[in-house]
């Protein structure tokens, strides 16, 4: 992978239901704690700002997201992540969420399924059980 930002959006829907939501968090969170020397969220007027330094993979990233909307109903992030040494080539990556609930889950899909166009659907909650658990 080269220093050049990739380029272009891509759509994703994913089906949530608070247990999915509850198990992202909790999976984010042990593993943050093992990696993360900073892992800090705050408000700041009417903004959330999450700022990290984790190791892995033998590079150190450091991360600052910038929340803002409703988050009920809709939100915006924007991540900025810089890598020294180098990941893989890449010393930094940025990228933009822009999430607007939809409403349920559409028929057939289960909680934790995320559907991408040209990609067969994948389920979060089920990938997330398959992970290796760290000591």
């Amino acid at each position: 992978m080269s220093n050049q930002a990739v380029k272009g959006a891509q759509a994703m829907q994913q089906c949530i239901d608070e247990k999915t939501d509850n198990l992202m968090k909790s999976n984010m969170a042990a593993s943050e704690k093992q990696s993360c020397s900073k892992n800090e969220m705050r408000r700041e007027g009417d903004k959330w700002v999450a700022e990290s330094i984790c190791k892995f993979d033998g590079s150190t990233a450091k991360t600052r997201a910038v929340f803002t909307g409703q988050f009920d109903s809709a939100y915006k992030a924007d991540i900025k992540s810089t890598y020294e040494p180098p990941l893989h080539g890449m010393r930094e990556s940025s990228a933009t969420i822009d999430a607007k609930w939809l409403g349920a889950c559409k028929p057939g899909q289960r909680p934790g399924d995320i559907s991408m166009p040209g990609m067969p659907d994948i389920n979060m909650n089920e990938m997330m059980k398959k992970m290796p658990k760290k000591p």
